[in-house]
């Protein structure tokens, strides 16, 4: 059973970097097929999607945020990892991981940015 585990700061200032981890277990992030995604919900607003990183180590990333976002994995760690630069409070939301096309997610992290 493949499960999911975030972890981030929670609170957060304007200008930061967030930097968020996705810990992997029941499966290689590097396992056929998969697609390791992270989504947000900002308070009060649908399901956003952020970005991906493939089992091949392929990133793709939201146009309205692929400036800023970058996406990696530690394959030793079984984990993978989202950087938000220059963060606002425009950023705030819940964090989610996810396997794309699956059932399969965290349980969610809240980032709150605030001065």
């Amino acid at each position: 059973q493949v499960q999911l585990q975030e972890s981030g700061p929670g609170l957060m200032k304007p200008s930061q970097t967030l930097s968020l981890t996705c810990t992997v277990s029941g499966a290689s992030i590097t396992a056929n097929n998969y697609y390791w995604t992270w989504i947000r919900q900002p308070p009060g607003k649908g399901l956003e999607w952020v970005g991906a990183i493939t089992y091949e180590g392929n990133m793709y990333y939201s146009p309205s945020l692929k400036s800023r976002t970058s996406i990696s994995r530690d394959t030793s760690k079984n984990q993978f990892s989202l950087q938000l630069n220059s963060v606002t409070p425009e950023d705030t939301a819940v964090y989610y991981c996810n396997v794309l096309g699956r059932p399969i997610w965290g349980q969610g992290t809240q980032v709150t940015v605030s001065s």
